[in-house]
């Protein structure tokens, strides 16, 4: 399941209507790189049409992800404010939702109900991604971490509610971009 559905399975509509105002829209060139492991980032990403390539300098700078139309990134640095733990750049040609990380961090400090959505939304997320890496650790140390999917049958009841929400406000969310 893409990340950014847990997000907008929590989130109201002002929530969403804030992001859209507050962030911008990049396109990303082939090659570019969004997020340099361990340098400090300046804004969370949503990934909305391409793909972007995750490596570590600890894997040799392997390959050990891909991410799709719909996925966060950036939000483990957001969360922790330590330096990213891996490097990722644009597979191919790349649209990104880039919302400013100051300008985030002030609404949620400001906004304790909006804080509350989104801070549950990533945890939703980040515990479904622990959950998938744990499972793929049992089938061997040459297994790549690729969390693009997540079993609808394996989310919680609750996040369970939400999705068919989430997928349409997704749809939305890419209609009005597109229109932009």
């Amino acid at each position: 399941m893409k990340k950014v559905l847990f997000i907008l399975g929590e989130l109201d509509d002002d929530d969403i209507d804030w992001i859209l105002e507050t962030a911008t829209r990049e396109e990303i060139a082939v090659g570019t790189v969004l997020i340099h492991e361990g340098q400090p980032i300046s804004n969370l990403y949503i990934l909305l049409e391409g793909t972007l390539a995750v490596r570590t300098v600890a894997t040799g700078d392997r390959e050990i992800a891909h991410l799709t139309s719909g996925e966060v990134v950036g939000e483990m640095s957001f969360i922790d404010t330590r330096p990213p733990s891996a490097t990722v750049l644009a597979k191919e040609p790349s649209l990104v939702l880039s919302l400013p990380r100051q300008q985030l961090a002030t609404k949620l400090r400001q906004d304790i109900g909006f804080a509350s959505r989104f801070y549950r939304a990533l945890a939703v997320f980040l515990s479904s991604r622990l959950r998938v890496t744990v499972k793929q650790l049992g089938l061997g140390s040459d297994a790549e971490i690729d969390e693009d999917e997540l079993p609808l049958d394996e989310l919680a009841r609750d996040a369970k509610d939400n999705v068919a929400l989430a997928k349409t406000r997704l749809d939305w969310l890419m209609r009005r971009l597109k229109g932009s």
